[in-house]
């Protein structure tokens, strides 16, 4: 930056655009675009007097340049994936390929109206259709609905299933297990769904405690819901013996596909005794997710679960006369548990993944497996050689696409934090790991490095820390007040929850 580049006040021209509002750039009677007036007569007593507003809301008055600087400085705010790494544990942001974008926004896909009759979408609905085949193929389960929103969503959908499938059997069935180590989403699931949510303990390695896990089981059980690899980036060996306990007493078994990434392409779910999977299409098959979606959650189910799938279900007709095919959606589903969201779901997520699971084929989804572990005990390796002793793997020796550290050893040593940790590697140009999840593990931190990312950029994530723990050696103050280098510096998190709220007038 210049010395003529700064104003007498130290401040740069960005600095003072980032510390003016909207209301200050604004002035009366300044408009972006004035529409004409209204040449429809006024109506008066559509809103009842107690809901109209005393005055005006007072909104900005601004010129179109002033409101679009405003946006984008709002938008330079943000820490993304196309900015810096993004390591966040469970939450698989990886890098999202532009030319499934652009296949994304061909007028044929981006055009297409929700309401459009299946006769006239059935170039949408062979895609939709061939999704529901791969995604099939890749669980090793034969049914998939494609309707679920996200990922919560698919777990509603999938306990909502098993709701259903015992209720058909005439059976009453109160719990669902879920292991300490189950993503947050599980246990709010369950309770929506109206059932029960019984812990199951882990064993020392990390795996589900088989002993517990039998003790608990008994024909009140529901389903076990189960994420494997798990979140603390374990695969548990045991899976197939917890698959027969569960069965049986009758019970179904349901995968959190949330970490599937770690697997694809070298084992399945159906394969290992599951009867119904969800997919993260936004974290699996590369989507941009994050700030509210929009994402996926597709489920794939077993032959006796499939009755109970969501309607309308994409299904695909013999042809007629010699014909192609014909798609359709089949309504006639009289055991299905209904309509899970308005429409077939976030098409343009559909249009990305198909585009992403073509472009890759078999070999290429086995690879992002691959590449995944490989990255994940790459960088553990190097912690651990470099700060172990600082920041020990919570559990075992290696790990799947993620590992989770615990910070127990540098906080009594050093005096900072886990979240001390996170907030300074900001200062470095990278988005901090998840932290204090899983809740099993004393000051943890969840790494996740992806399949997209260089070893350079994994070398530097490891020599940020290093250098993070060296510095705090020296003066753990620096980590205790970072970060430094954000539009925003830390807040008070405690504070900002007892926070009052204050009603708006209207």
């Amino acid at each position: 930056m210049t010395i003529a580049a700064t104003t007498q006040a130290g401040s740069t021209p960005q600095q003072r655009e980032h510390a003016t509002t909207i209301f200050e750039k604004g002035a009366p009677g300044r408009r972006a675009f004035r529409a004409p007036a209204l040449d429809v007569p006024p109506v008066d007593g559509l809103i009842p007097a107690a809901l109209r507003r005393a005055e005006g809301p007072r909104l900005p008055e601004a010129a179109e340049p002033e409101i679009v600087r405003h946006y984008v400085n709002l938008s330079k705010r943000n820490f993304d994936l196309d900015s810096g790494f993004y390591p966040l544990g469970s939450c698989t942001m990886k890098h999202n390929p532009r030319l499934h974008e652009r296949v994304a926004a061909l007028p044929g896909h981006s055009r297409l109206h929700p309401l459009q009759a299946p006769r006239r979408a059935q170039g949408a609905l062979e895609l939709m259709y061939n999704l529901q085949e791969a995604l099939a193929e890749i669980a090793g389960l034969p049914h998939v609905s494609l309707q679920p929103s996200a990922g919560s969503h698919g777990e509603l959908a999938g306990v909502l299933l098993t709701r259903a499938y015992h209720a058909d059997r005439g059976e009453e069935r109160t719990k669902v297990l879920t292991p300490d180590s189950a993503h947050g989403t599980n246990p709010a699931t369950v309770t929506m769904a109206g059932y029960e949510v019984v812990k199951v303990a882990l064993d020392a390695a990390g795996g589900v405690d088989l002993d517990d896990l039998r003790a608990k089981t008994d024909d009140s059980v529901a389903c076990l819901m189960l994420t494997n690899p798990s979140t603390l980036g374990i695969f548990d060996p045991n899976v197939e013996e917890m698959a027969r306990v569960v069965h049986d007493v009758g019970a179904t078994l349901y995968y959190d596909g949330a970490n599937l990434n770690a697997i694809m392409g070298y084992s399945r779910p159906g394969d290992m005794g599951f009867d119904i999977v969800h997919f993260n299409l936004h974290k699996t098959f590369t989507q941009p997710h994050g700030g509210g979606g929009p994402g996926a959650g597709p489920i794939a189910v077993s032959d006796r679960i499939e009755p109970y799938l969501p309607r309308p279900q994409v299904v695909r007709r013999a042809p007629s006369n010699g014909g192609p095919p014909v798609y359709d959606l089949d309504e006639e589903r009289p055991k299905s548990i209904g309509k899970l969201r308005g429409f077939q779901g976030n098409y343009g997520v559909f249009v990305r993944t198909y585009a992403y699971i073509r472009s890759l084929g078999a070999a290429g989804l086995k690879d992002v497996a691959e590449v995944a572990v490989l990255n994940a005990n790459y960088v553990l390796a190097r912690l651990r050689a470099e700060v172990g002793d600082r920041l020990p793997l919570a559990f075992g020796e290696r790990c799947m696409h993620e590992f989770v550290l615990s910070g127990g050893p540098m906080k009594k040593e050093l005096g900072i934090r886990t979240l001390d940790l996170a907030k300074r590697l900001l200062d470095h140009g990278m988005h901090p790991p998840t932290v204090y999840f899983p809740l099993v593990v004393e000051e943890a931190l969840l790494v996740e490095p992806t399949e997209t990312e260089t070893r350079e950029t994994l070398d530097a994530f490891v020599d940020a820390i290093v250098a993070i723990i060296a510095e705090a050696e020296e003066d753990p103050e620096i980590a205790r007040n970072a970060p430094y280098g954000t539009p925003v510096r830390r807040l008070d998190e405690a504070g900002a929850a007892k926070r009052p709220r204050v009603r708006q007038s209207l």
